[in-house]
């Protein structure tokens, strides 16, 4: 019998997706590949016989809509941190600049004088206070229609604001408004967040990561989700499935036709079922891959002869030629999204001592932890990566989730003085992937990161870091390919692909619900619902939500 809809993939956008349109009545079947659901949007017990459930991929909330929640009862509780960013000077992690959100102007301007910034303190402030401007305006605009990019910028109403962060590259925008290394280096690191890109770069990939960045929640805050991220998912999960919707895991999708058909594998069986509307949670890539794979399945039921892939017809100027599987691999790789970042999970008896002695470690982690993230080393370290190496230092950021919510821990666990630490490394493209091969890559990004941490720490984070029940140290590293086969994410890019504005250019076309909403598709009835939307990327729901929005607006006109 055909659905309404048909979601393919469980992640926490399609959760969304299939809750809304639930609840609107239709009929809706989600379909998961893992035997699990929430993407990388879950909880899990990383370390053999240690009790804790880590938020394994994604870890901090800002996009989720206020009006998500709403909209469908969650329950869902959000901490917010009192500490912006702890950066330790790499030249001297003896002193290091805490940002404190209850600080007066009086404390605040003495901490930016600790690293020899004072005169940075100022332009710290009112920054800030044009991306909080920023983001108040624009957020709430990210579960609307599309604005057109003139419309956005009237809505901004500051024309200094609007260009630096969406005309000028950031790194050109960094620099003329701070002196300080250090503090240039905490403001563009927002941009670099999983993006392997030039601070500098025209194509401006650094100010959409940035913008994303500053914009969370119509405050750019950074929240804790208490009970982990799989606390977050569940929720969708549980508002999914009381609204009516069928969620299938173990449930491989392996091709779709434009026409709404899609055939998957369960339990060694393939299927084929029949929707009104597809909808897409995976990378824009995964879906032309299933759609390639929908034309053959098509043209072999219409009895003619399949089409070779696009990237293996055979060419030349004078006649058919072989392409050698190396350079279709190439070719392959520039026109695939490229992830750079590494994730670490660290479980510890306690926290380290810092070198900084006035700064205690509950409030250096308690935020987000800079470690070698000068601009210069930025920079730097996207020259080495460039060039295929791995960035020494390599700049990391560290945030430790259970000083602002310790109900991921066991209750004794948590009464030890135990903690997690989430370490996100910068500048790690995916082909590294390809010079070192993933296990020797693997190797070698812990032990960067390793020696990343001990530049600032008074004591080894081998010296704290906990054993699992076979006596293993736990540590968990996770690089582009480890995300790319475990969430099917093209390169280990988090982002599905290139990040775009939030709203669409002038001359856009606009004429039907899919393109209005940011979700649409070559295919009428196919729509992207996931991470390769317009408006998506990180924990957000925003995808989800809009693909249903279009689904709605279309089928009650």
């Amino acid at each position: 019998m055909p659905h309404d809809v048909v979601i393919i993939g469980g992640g926490h956008n399609g959760l969304t997706a299939a809750a809304y349109l639930a609840r609107a009545g239709r009929s809706v079947l989600l379909l998961e590949r893992d035997d699990h659901l929430g993407g990388a949007a879950v909880s899990a017990q990383a370390f053999d016989g240690v009790e804790a459930r880590l938020s394994r991929y994604s870890y901090l909330v800002s996009l989720l809509p206020q009006r998500i929640i709403d909209d469908l009862g969650l329950d869902i509780r959000l901490a917010r941190r009192r500490y912006s960013s702890y950066t330790p000077d790499p030249a001297d992690p003896a002193r290091g600049l805490l940002v404190d959100r209850e600080a007066d102007a009086e404390a605040s301007a003495a901490a930016f004088a600790r690293v020899d910034a004072e005169d940075d303190a100022a332009a710290w402030h009112a920054f800030s206070g044009e991306t909080t401007r920023l983001a108040e305006r624009l957020f709430p605009t990210l579960t609307e229609p599309l604005l057109t990019r003139s419309e956005a910028r009237e809505l901004v109403g500051d024309d200094r604001t609007w260009t630096d962060v969406v005309e000028r590259p950031l790194g050109e925008v960094i620099d003329e408004r701070f002196a300080s290394d250090l503090v240039r280096g905490v403001v563009a690191s927002d941009g670099l967040i999983g993006t392997f890109t030039d601070l500098d770069d025209p194509a401006l990939d650094a100010n959409r990561c940035f913008l994303y960045h500053v914009i969370g929640g119509g405050t750019g805050d950074w929240d804790v989700p208490i009970g982990g991220m799989g606390a977050v998912s569940g929720e969708l999960e549980r508002a999914a499935r009381e609204a009516g919707a069928e969620l299938l895991v173990d449930a491989e999708v392996v091709a779709v036709e434009p026409d709404g058909r899609v055939r998957y594998t369960r339990d060694g069986e393939a299927h084929v079922v029949e929707a009104g509307t597809v909808l897409a949670n995976v990378a824009p890539v995964v879906l032309d891959r299933l759609l390639a794979a929908g034309a053959t399945d098509a043209a072999a039921r219409a009895t003619l002869p399949s089409v070779a892939p696009r990237d293996e017809r055979p060419f030349s100027h004078d006649g058919p030629v072989a392409v050698p599987p190396v350079v279709r691999e190439r070719l392959r790789r520039l026109a695939e999204p490229e992830g750079a970042q590494v994730k670490v999970n660290l479980m510890l008896t306690r926290l380290p001592r810092l070198r900084d002695t006035e700064v205690a470690p509950e409030a250096a982690f308690a935020g987000t932890f800079h470690i070698n993230e000068l601009q210069t080393q930025l920079d730097t370290a996207f020259a080495t990566a460039a060039r295929g190496g791995i960035p020494s230092p390599l700049p990391c950021e560290i945030y430790c989730h259970t000083l602002s919510d310790p109900t991921i821990l066991d209750p004794e666990l948590a009464a030890s003085g135990a903690h997690t630490l989430t370490v996100f490394g910068l500048h790690v493209p995916h082909r590294l992937v390809e010079r070192f091969g993933n296990d020797e890559l693997r190797a070698r990004l812990q032990e960067a990161v390793l020696a990343s941490l001990d530049s600032v720490l008074a004591e080894p984070i081998a010296d704290v870091l906990a054993t699992d029940a076979a006596g293993r140290p736990c540590i968990e590293v996770k690089t582009t390919l480890d995300l790319e086969h475990a969430l099917r994410m093209p390169g280990g890019n988090i982002f599905h692909g290139p990040l775009s504005w939030p709203w669409a250019e002038d001359d856009a076309p606009l004429a039907t619900p899919a393109e209005r909403w940011g979700v649409a598709t070559a295919h009428p009835r196919i729509l992207l619902c996931g991470s390769g939307a317009v408006r998506g990327g990180a924990v957000s729901g925003i995808g989800g939500h809009n693909a249903a929005m279009a689904v709605l607006e279309a089928t009650d006109d």
